[in-house]
């Protein structure tokens, strides 16, 4: 198994990876801008979910499958792509039906369906899987006769990191939304700014190329 040196040093880099503002970061805080506080843990906990897909998936050399058909990966981030465009469109057109009717915005999906939609499109997303096979082999010792424990455990430290840091940007962006909650014309704008975010995170993805060897 590893080393107390290579797991420190893991620990410090997956840490590292885990605060740095990524399409994952900016997700959660575009639903808890959207839906409130429990809508973005709620995604924090079903972007967890998806990422221990790709990691499990990992340690069977199922993404490395995928990864490795050009037509398996378009398909697959294509469909990511399009549901994030898709809620996207959902959240901008339902900050305007709000504001119009009642003057103020409610939660527009429900903690459980955001924890779905956060499965989801964690589970549909190729370039986690591409993350995880290109980071995580680094550091397992490949001479131990249990190469796919070590990756199962590495990449659920660095699944758990992540689920942290989405937590804790989805309470800061809670009180952001909540000291709006006066205002209902800046929740209506900080709810269809998500949305935005939401497509420009599917478009994203979409523009993303499969990892050449």
């Amino acid at each position: 198994m590893l080393n107390s040196n290579a797991f420190t040093v893991y620990l410090f880099t997956a840490f590292l990876l885990a605060i740095t503002p990524g399409p994952g970061i900016f997700y959660v805080a575009a639903r808890t801008l959207s839906g409130g506080r429990s809508e973005g843990i709620a995604s924090s906990l079903g972007n967890g979910l998806g990422g221990l897909f790709h990691v499990v998936a990992g340690s069977l050399g199922v993404s490395a499958i995928v990864l490795a058909s050009a037509e398996l990966f378009t398909a697959l981030k294509v469909v990511g792509a399009l549901y994030l465009v898709w809620m996207g469109y959902r959240t901008i057109r339902h900050a305007r039906l709000d504001y119009k009717s009642l003057g103020h915005s409610e939660p527009p999906v429900g903690a459980m369906r955001a924890f779905r939609d956060g499965v989801l499109v964690e589970a549909m997303n190729p370039k986690t899987t591409a993350f995880f096979l290109a980071f995580i082999p680094q550091f397992v010792d490949t001479s131990s006769d249990h190469v796919a424990l070590q990756f199962v455990i590495l990449g659920a430290i660095s699944v758990a990191l992540n689920t942290l840091a989405d937590i804790v940007v989805a309470f800061a962006a809670g009180r952001l939304r909540d000291g709006a909650a006066s205002r209902p014309n800046l929740i209506r704008c900080l709810r269809e700014g998500s949305g935005g975010a939401m497509i420009m995170l599917g478009c994203g993805l979409l523009l993303a190329k499969r990892p050449v060897a």
